[in-house]
């Protein structure tokens, strides 16, 4: 049995790509894990799109066996991701631990989520140990990055520890600085057991698996435990901890970090954020378990075959299990068939998600156009909260006033980088909100913008703005009022409500030809005319023509009377008139997608 003053729970948080997973890799390498391995390296991001990307995704909880001073210590380290995003996953990491290393990048400096991660970890009130990694870079600039430490944190210059996590250089004092300022769990082993399920995943043939961290008693293999939010009872089947790869066990104690798995066959029934305990001695009081951070972004997403909808409706019933932060519920959708209207953190977190359903499911999958939630006031004062999609969007008539989401974003930039990123701001009917140095060359800037404004290319286009330098973080504020337009897409006068846009009013004609003119490019020349209109309410904004292909009807006939040609050209017409009236329009696939591109 090992003490609680031997064991020390913390994380590593950071701004994306400032070497948290190098710094873990290190970590494990010196508790003799496993060897340096020169082609493997972030051995923590295992998910292939992680590795692909150069990104942390999930949260990942492993056990490092260090021995200090003759003494045998168990550190349980958990990597979190850094992009904006996945902050929900760094909030549900930081409930598991007593200690938090900020990591940033001495080459960059601090950076818009170094600041949002310090205040999640100051809001779980652990202890925060300043490190400055990439000190072996020939681009750091490690007094210009203490300077900022002290400006923005408050962390004296003797307060920040300085290593290369590529290098290995000054691994062996921050461990010791672990040991020595991360507060021991507390916990009593008497008690009736109590753990926190922190995260979980889905096995194909052990079924669901939870990640918790005990923080009083012990769950032994084979005990009888119960999920206090869900009241479900459970056998527990197999026990253990993470080296980084699971090693089964046979019990773990008050103070440490592991998983169970219970052949729980049906995700629905775990709820991330629940209190584990016994059936016949309960816990007293549950956890309060994690605040439900609300989706932003919703699209569609659509089998492109609809014989793959009941394949689609398991993968996210699984998939949500690992990523309790997207939503969704059933949609059909005209020509799309049966599919899921899902609910996103932000535009990566679509995109990734999307991802795992296409990769690690196999599935064929056609998204819509990304929207955010309007809250629309009718004229009768019925208040509709929850609009995020164009073919829920009430008549016109009906409406009296709409509302918008908004943002405070905050830009830290380099200082020549200000002017044009207030304009763009101003170009997204962003609000100039405050201005902040932080240090000598860098400052911090906050905009109020609406949401629908960040959500496709926002983040692309602050990099390419300030080379690389920028980064940027926000925050929902509320609801302001606004002037949105629903726009339509008619093909030969019949419309199609998986392309249907919610546009703010300023920017409707603009957005409505950009996507008329890309239809024009994507579908392909029919046997007759194929007219594309864009259309507000009644009003046509915009509209292009697909040309028919031609047919040389009358090459059979050489010389002879006109009339038997004139003939032949009005049965054809006729024909291409009836066919106008009947056919469907072939509209490809990649269509979806390129048009969200504009």
């Amino acid at each position: 049995m090992k003490q609680t003053d031997q064991i020390r729970n913390f994380c590593i948080i950071a701004h994306i790509d400032h070497g948290k997973s190098t710094l873990a890799d290190r970590f494990l390498e010196m508790a003799g894990s496993f060897g340096r391995d020169k082609n493997k390296e972030q051995i923590l991001d295992s998910m292939e799109l992680e590795q692909e990307r150069g990104i942390t995704i999930k949260a990942k909880a492993v056990r490092l066996d260090i021995n200090y001073e003759d003494k045998d210590y168990t550190l349980n380290l958990i990597d979190t991701p850094g992009h904006v995003d996945f902050a929900y996953e760094v909030a549900k990491s930081l409930k598991a631990c007593e200690g938090a290393i900020l990591l940033v990048d001495a080459s960059q400096g601090v950076e818009a989520q170094t600041v949002a991660n310090f205040n999640l970890a100051l809001e779980a009130d652990l202890r925060i140990i300043p490190v400055l990694n990439k000190i072996d870079l020939p681009g750091a600039d490690v007094e210009r990055s203490c300077n900022q430490l002290y400006d923005v944190f408050g962390f004296k210059k003797e307060e920040i520890s300085f290593i290369s996590a590529k290098e290995g250089q000054g691994l062996k004092e921050l461990l010791a600085r672990i040991i020595k300022e991360v507060p021991h769990p507390d916990g009593d082993l008497n008690k009736p057991p109590k753990a926190m399920l922190f995260d979980s995943t889905y096995d194909p043939y052990k079924g669901v698996i939870l990640f918790l961290r005990v923080f009083d008693g012990k769950i032994s293999l084979g005990d009888n435990i119960l999920l206090m939010h869900q009241k479900i009872n459970y056998r527990v089947e197999e026990i253990g901890v993470f080296r980084p790869q699971a090693e089964k066990g046979q019990s773990l104690e008050c103070g440490e970090v592991g998983y169970i798995c219970c052949n729980i066959k049906r995700p629905e029934e775990v709820d991330v954020g629940d209190t584990i305990t016994s059936p016949k001695q309960p816990a007293e009081n549950p956890f309060e378990g994690y605040t439900k951070m609300s989706p932003m972004v919703f699209c569609g997403i659509f089998p492109s075959a609809p014989k793959d909808y009941p394949a689609l409706r398991k993968a996210i019933e699984k998939l949500k299990l690992s990523d309790p932060s997207f939503s969704y519920e059933p949609d059909s959708l005209g020509n799309l068939g049966h599919g899921f209207r899902c609910g996103f953190l932000g535009l990566l977190h679509m995109e990734i998600v999307q991802a795992r359903l296409e990769r690690e499911f196999d599935l064929d999958l056609v998204p819509t156009s990304p929207n955010v939630k309007y809250q629309i006031k009718r004229k009768d004062s019925e208040l509709l909260e929850d609009i995020d999609s164009p073919h829920h969007f009430p008549d016109p008539s009906v409406i009296e006033e709409i509302y918008e989401p908004f943002v405070k974003a905050v830009i830290v930039s380099p200082i020549e980088g200000m002017d044009v990123l207030c304009e763009m701001a101003k170009s997204r009917r962003g609000d100039f909100i405050k201005m902040d140095y932080l240090g000598k060359d860098r400052l911090s800037i906050a905009f109020s913008l609406p949401l629908a404004e960040i959500i496709v290319d926002f983040y692309d286009r602050i990099k390419s703005l300030t080379k690389g330098y920028a980064s940027f973080d926000y925050e929902l504020t509320g609801y302001k009022k606004t002037e949105i337009v629903k726009i339509d897409f008619l093909f030969n006068k019949k419309k199609t409500e998986a392309f249907s846009l919610l546009v703010h009013k300023e920017k409707a004609e603009h957005r409505a030809r950009a996507v008329v003119e890309k239809f024009k490019e994507l579908i392909p020349r029919q046997m007759y005319e194929v007219a594309i209109q864009a259309a507000i309410g009644g009003k046509i904004i915009a509209s292009a023509k697909v040309s028919a292909q031609k047919k040389n009807v009358t090459a059979k006939c050489y010389g002879g009377d006109i009339t038997r040609k004139r003939k032949l050209w009005e049965k054809q017409k006729k024909g291409k008139k009836k066919m106008k009236q009947l056919g469907n329009i072939s509209v490809p696939q990649n269509a979806f997608i390129e048009v969200l591109k504009v």
